[in-house]
């Protein structure tokens, strides 16, 4: 006999960011830009920056701990870790299995996904396909990003982009018509070259001529990467509602990946929603990759913006290049 899958959904959030703020006035101090170029083109004003004795899975803990406390769930009641990272403690092991050992979650698998800044939609996809199927029931996703830890601090293009901050979420089973409605992922690897750490891997082992070269550090071809992120945001979205039987005007919230009000900006035109349904914090915090959308998710609800029954969109796209959204009728 089929067995119909499970419903499943966010039951707790958490997030870490660290102290250090990074102002657009600081960085005029050790690059040609200032706060006004900053501003009027990628709408950041400061980001956070990691303290020197912390790493990815540092983040991850202390996000990982509150979204577990959120949820009313001990560590050793979760069956699965999965955190979607760009900028993992190390090749290997997986970040995952550390905030696993730290966190206490002695009963977890866990496993690591690379989907850039699409990571987080990528994960939830992932752990609600394990709780729908019946493998799992408590499935802990922990996007961890220390992205200011890749940067070329002499390229004014990138290193004004990007911040440093973990969201974590627990999906657990919820009832039928509640929590995840729909996911759209998508690929297109011939954009790989676009968004980058080049060596380090297989490809380019770690040299002195890379290191000289500064390609350890994250390359942007940032005109490209704009018009992909433009085209691929409001379509996704489009293709998430039409796969959940939804049109556009059932949308009570947008939550996207936090990388350029324009490219925000643009999303929310093809979804037709006014400014109040769309939730920004990018000003505060920069692009934090994976962790960007979990982090607008806390700070969206905590803010009485998201309410239980709400029909939300996530959004997100990153290198690969890779895209998702995600529609969902909120819990929290």
């Amino acid at each position: 006999m089929k067995v119909s899958p499970r419903s499943a959904g966010i039951v707790g959030l958490g997030t870490y960011l660290p102290a250090e703020r990074l102002t657009n006035a600081d960085l005029e101090k050790i690059i040609d830009t200032s706060d006004e170029w900053i501003r009027s083109r990628t709408g950041i004003s400061e980001r956070r920056r990691v303290a020197s004795d912390e790493a990815a899975s540092d983040m991850g803990v202390k996000s990982a701990l509150k979204a577990l406390e959120s949820a009313g769930i001990k560590p050793e009641e979760v069956d699965l870790i999965i955190v979607p990272t760009i900028t993992p403690d190390m090749v290997f092991p997986s970040t995952s299995s550390i905030v696993q050992d730290k966190i206490g979650a002695i009963n977890a698998a866990a496993f690591d996904i690379s989907a850039g800044c699409t990571g987080f939609i990528y994960a939830l996809s992932t752990a609600n396909q394990f709780v729908a199927s019946g493998a799992y029931d408590t499935v802990l996703v922990v996007a961890t990003e220390a992205m200011t830890r890749f940067l070329n601090w002499e390229d004014r293009n990138t290193c004004v982009l990007f911040g440093d901050g973990s969201g974590a979420a627990v999906i657990r089973p919820v009832d039928e018509g509640e929590g995840f409605l729909s996911f759209v992922l998508g690929s297109d690897g011939s954009g790989s070259d676009l968004l980058k750490i080049p060596a380090g891997g297989s490809r380019t082992p770690a040299t002195d001529k890379t290191l000289t070269n500064k390609e350890h550090f994250i390359q942007m071809s940032g005109n490209e990467v704009f018009r992909f992120a433009v085209k691929i945001m409001g379509e996704a979205a489009i293709n998430a509602l039409d796969k959940a039987g939804l049109t556009k005007e059932d949308v009570d919230f947008l939550v996207p990946h936090q990388a350029n009000t324009r490219i925000i900006e643009a999303a929310a035109k093809r979804l037709g929603l006014p400014q109040e349904k769309v939730f920004i914090n990018l000003d505060k915090y920069g692009n934090m990759s994976s962790a960007s959308i979990p982090v607008a998710l806390e700070e969206a609800t905590n803010k009485g913006l998201l309410k239980k029954g709400d029909l939300i969109v996530l959004v997100g796209f990153g290198a690969g290049l890779t895209w998702g959204a995600s529609v969902m009728r909120w819990l929290m």
